[in-house]
């Protein structure tokens, strides 16, 4: 009883007068309010369809993420620790949205030694992530009405990003050699493009790589034509069979490239970082955008990773994952094979953490996603794929997040649910 009584004047509602006599205090509290079931903001508010970004399911075939289990944990916590211990005030304080010098160098450092793109400070920006330095990049590029040509096949929070930005979208097919410059050319002729945004790496979802002749055409393109290429290279550190090939902006002498790069699929998405670099003019810009509504990034993330790469750990937990993940991509591909040759037809992928492979003309494609889910499966039908919307007979299957057991338990469960025309 005298605790609750403590509690009550703790909080403002007694007082005790002198003489020890405990009364209701002449000011109360302001109570804090329940919240209601529906609350509406009272202005207008426009929702924006939501992509199923991420599986709860036994078996994630569909979520394109790293493994956390092989996360370095024992590294980035000692590195985080320096971070605090070293970086203080520094990686604490308010500082230039640019990103912390430390990391910059280890960035700078890392373009250099693995895709070949000399650069400096003054042509980075740190960013939240992949998805943050789009949305920078295009409120810094994109104005309403202007056109943008996407990837018929792609990743559609880009594409949100520029919806949300007012853009025009402008659909290029794919194919095996990548993007179709063919109907970039068709669609410059029929007025002004202010950007290009590709994957030519390992082209998402379907992994092919853009070949050379079509490198060197959309780079001639954007030089005549003044657009900007925003390069997303989300993948580049998994490749298996051979050197990668280089980026676009690895040759990119006129600034065109606007190049995007992240750690999310090397450590952990959960760490938000990654960063763009840019014509010199442009970053500026990004660094003025992101102090008006971001400020700044996580000092003690970035001072931690760029610890991680100056040590060369990080080095060595991309040549040891790229070993897993092949092991893993070549026993999917095989258990495919073995399990399901009649229905899933695909190219063995030179790289990325997943593989695209095309459904049989007698399969519902989308009943069987809907089936794997039921007992387990975390997969995407096609159609999420499609800027325009339109259904697509194929499957992404991410091999990064399951082991070689875990792989063979989902293909098999997979076949089970086939479902087959009558």
């Amino acid at each position: 009883m005298v605790a609750a009584w403590r509690e009550l004047a703790a909080q403002g509602w007694v007082t005790t007068r002198p003489g020890g006599r405990t009364v209701v205090a002449p000011t109360l509290p302001v109570p804090i309010p329940r919240p209601s079931a529906v609350q509406r903001a009272p202005f207008a508010v426009e929702a924006h369809p939501r992509q199923r970004d991420g599986l709860a399911s036994r078996w994630p075939l569909g979520a394109g993420e790293p493994d956390l289990r092989l996360l370095p944990a024992a590294a980035l916590a000692r590195a985080m620790r320096r971070a605090l211990h070293r970086g203080r005030p520094s990686v604490l304080g308010y500082r230039d949205g640019r990103g912390l010098p430390e990391y910059l160098d280890g960035v700078r450092d890392w373009l250099g030694a693995t895709r070949g793109v000399a650069t400096d400070r003054s042509r980075l920006v740190s960013t939240h992530g992949a998805q943050h330095a789009l949305d920078l990049v295009t409120r810094a590029l994109v104005r309403p009405g202007d056109r943008v040509a996407v990837e018929a096949l792609g990743y559609a929070p880009a594409w949100r990003v520029f919806d949300l930005a007012g853009a025009r979208r402008v659909v290029l097919p794919v194919d095996g050699e990548g993007v179709r410059i063919d109907a970039l050319e068709r669609a410059l002729a029929e007025g002004p493009i202010r950007a290009v945004y590709v994957t030519p790496h390992h082209q998402y979802p379907t992994t092919v790589t853009l070949s050379p002749a079509r490198r060197v055409a959309l780079a001639n393109l954007a030089r005549a034509h003044h657009f900007a290429i925003v390069e997303d290279d989300y993948d580049h550190e998994f490749h298996y069979d051979g050197p990668p090939r280089l980026p676009l902006a690895a040759n990119d002498p006129d600034g065109h490239v606007v190049y995007i790069g992240t750690f999310s699929k090397v450590l952990a998405p959960g760490l938000r970082l990654g960063f763009v670099h840019a014509a010199p003019e442009l970053a500026d810009a990004l660094v003025e955008l992101r102090q008006a509504s971001d400020r700044q990034g996580d000092g003690v993330t970035e001072r931690a990773v760029a610890e991680l790469l100056h040590d060369g750990d990080l080095q060595r937990h991309v040549r040891k994952v790229r070993r897993i993940y092949a092991g893993r991509r070549d026993h999917l591909a095989h258990r495919l094979q073995e399990q399901l040759p009649d229905v899933l037809s695909f190219t063995v992928p030179s790289g990325g953490i997943g593989l695209w492979a095309t459904v049989a003309e007698e399969v519902d494609d989308e009943a069987w996603v809907a089936a794997a889910r039921q007992v387990g499966i975390g997969l995407r039908a096609g159609r999420e794929f499609s800027a325009e919307g339109s259904r697509v007979r194929g499957l992404r299957l991410v091999f990064s997040r399951l082991d070689e057991d875990e792989l063979g338990a989902a293909v098999e469960a997979l076949a089970r649910v086939v479902p087959r025309d009558a």
